[in-house]
């Protein structure tokens, strides 16, 4: 029974250390659940390694959804962009203050667009700065039931590389090309202004010279991101990660799940 007790007060406690405002009561809650687990089934085998083995055992639960879902996806070589209304703005209540935000920084709206991922809708709003040699863009993401919105800001300069900043919230499930250098924010900056001052921030600690990042085209900004797709499809096929399957598709090899699992377990350590 004492042990029964110890378990039951170690969940207890993790779950309250869970509903905390404070991340790091959060990370501390995720951390007393790992040891939750551990003593249970300590208890049960009486054996630490066996109480090792138990707690590991949630950083195996991604490959349920690999191997029954991720598996057998399915998606096109090349997507297209096309123009569409945005969804209702009720489900994504950062995009209108973070599109705000843009227009207030001087940014210019360009265009409405999105394309879809098997399953997953993808809507992006675009902005441009000939001022900041930027792109600025909301994009707004829907599958199933989940819906999450996040910003990024784009410069290229005259050598091709790309950089970005943006508070995606999950690692990327491909493999960046070497062009595209990545700066990837806290996912509770989403305030456009925040994320514009760290691009800036960003630009200088890589010493890119503002006068050698290019003035953007409005016209081809759409075009731009589907050749940086497409750019990335072939660096991740090149690096084993993805395999076509000879129908105008690719999708995941062994190799490429192996390196989603990695994802998911930053994506664990990082956002529990």
């Amino acid at each position: 029974m004492r042990e029964t007790l110890i378990v039951i007060g170690l969940v207890v406690m993790a779950m309250a250390l869970r509903s905390a405002r404070k991340n790091l009561a959060r990370k501390l809650g995720a951390l007393v659940f790992l040891f939750a687990t551990f003593t249970f089934f300590y208890f049960i085998s009486g054996n630490v390694f066996a109480g090792i083995a138990g707690a590991s055992l949630w950083f195996f639960l991604p490959w349920i959804e690999l191997l029954t879902h991720v598996r057998r996806l399915r998606m096109p070589l090349n997507n297209r962009l096309r123009h569409k209304e945005l969804p209702n703005p009720s489900f994504f209540p950062n995009a209108i203050e973070a599109a705000a935000g843009m227009e207030e920084a001087g940014f210019e709206h360009v265009s409405d667009c999105g394309w879809q991922w098997s399953g997953m809708h993808q809507h992006f709003r675009l902005f441009w700065h000939p001022e900041e040699r930027a792109i600025a863009s909301v994009c707004l993401c829907e599958q199933e039931d989940v819906a999450f919105a996040f910003i990024s800001v784009t410069s290229t300069d005259t050598s091709g590389r790309t950089w970005r900043t943006t508070n995606f919230p999950f690692a990327p499930t491909l493999r960046c090309s070497p062009s595209l250098n990545w700066n990837q924010v806290p996912c509770e900056k989403s305030c456009f202004h925040q994320i514009l001052t760290d691009h800036r921030k960003f630009l200088a600690r890589m010493k890119i010279n503002p006068a050698d990042l290019l003035i953007p085209n409005p016209e081809d900004i759409e075009g731009e991101i589907e050749s940086e797709m497409r750019r990335q499809v072939d660096h991740n096929l090149k690096s084993g990660i993805i395999r076509l399957t000879g129908d105008g598709h690719f999708q995941y090899s062994r190799r490429g799940l192996l390196f989603l699992w990695c994802q998911f377990i930053k994506d664990m350590i990082r956002l529990c």
